[in-house]
């Protein structure tokens, strides 16, 4: 019998942070369940957590590749996820040899159709629960600019705080210049404000790509953004209440 195959490059060995989430997770695969626990954990390999599940919760087939994948945590065994004649190939890890994550099954999000977490879908991630999101109503002066061209002019911002990341300011379309923009085909996801279109803005001295966006039906906790206009403030000055703000660094920046 040939050994596994061992793949990847990294020798140190992390704990892992572990917590179990009250939650009850779903998986689904072909319209059918691969898993569905009322255990599952978050693990932090990095930020954001994954969701790792119980082996006993796994209601699909998980073949051994014969690949042993070297991670950070540790020497993770690379299975196949076969389910209603589909099979996702690769898809799954298990650290057989963990204390924390021995009993657990990591299972590949985008190779997944469908994630659920109660009877909502989740998506690009699962939320964190020592991360959130504040939308708030404000009254300050927000004046948006690049390449020394106006933007847009707000006295009726709504400011959004998320951890870890700079305050963003929504802003009301009635307050940007539109005309400077145009839509781009740009689409991203976001597990507590759902999918943003974005905008190209042309200030006639420069073009400048997806340098800001719209959540036009976000979900339910992040409703009062809806429809509003939010710049990058990495990319773009940025003078509130008449005081200049620094641009910001960020992941982007």
């Amino acid at each position: 019998m040939s050994r596994p195959t061992l793949t990847g490059v990294d020798e140190a060995t992390e704990r892992a942070r572990v917590e179990r989430s009250p939650k009850r997770v779903r998986v689904l695969l072909a319209g059918r369940p691969v898993a569905d626990t009322a255990a599952p954990a978050l693990v932090w390999e990095r930020p954001p957590p994954t969701y790792y599940v119980p082996v006993a919760d796994v209601l699909a087939e998980l073949v051994p590749t014969g690949e042993v994948r070297r991670t950070p945590l540790g020497a993770a065994t690379v299975y196949d996820v076969t389910l209603g004649g589909r099979s996702a190939a690769g898809a799954a890890l298990r650290y057989l040899d963990s204390p924390e994550l021995g009993d657990l099954v990591r299972l590949e999000w985008d190779a997944m159709d469908e994630w659920l977490e109660e009877d909502e879908p989740v998506y690009v991630h699962p939320r964190d629960p020592y991360s959130r999101v504040d939308v708030l109503a404000s009254s300050r002066h927000v004046v948006v600019s690049v390449d020394g061209v106006t933007l847009a002019d707000s006295r009726q911002p709504r400011m959004l705080f998320e951890t870890g990341l700079p305050p963003r300011h929504y802003l009301p379309m009635a307050d940007v210049r539109l005309e400077l923009l145009r839509p781009s085909p740009t689409r991203t996801a976001c597990p507590y404000k759902g999918t943003a279109s974005y905008w190209t803005v042309d200030t006639g001295v420069a073009v400048h790509e997806d340098l800001a966006w719209t959540y036009r039906a976000p979900l339910p906790e992040s409703q009062k953004i809806a429809g509003l206009i939010c710049f990058y403030d990495e990319k773009v000055d940025v003078v509130v209440d008449g005081v200049a703000r620094e641009r910001p660094v960020s992941p982007f920046s």
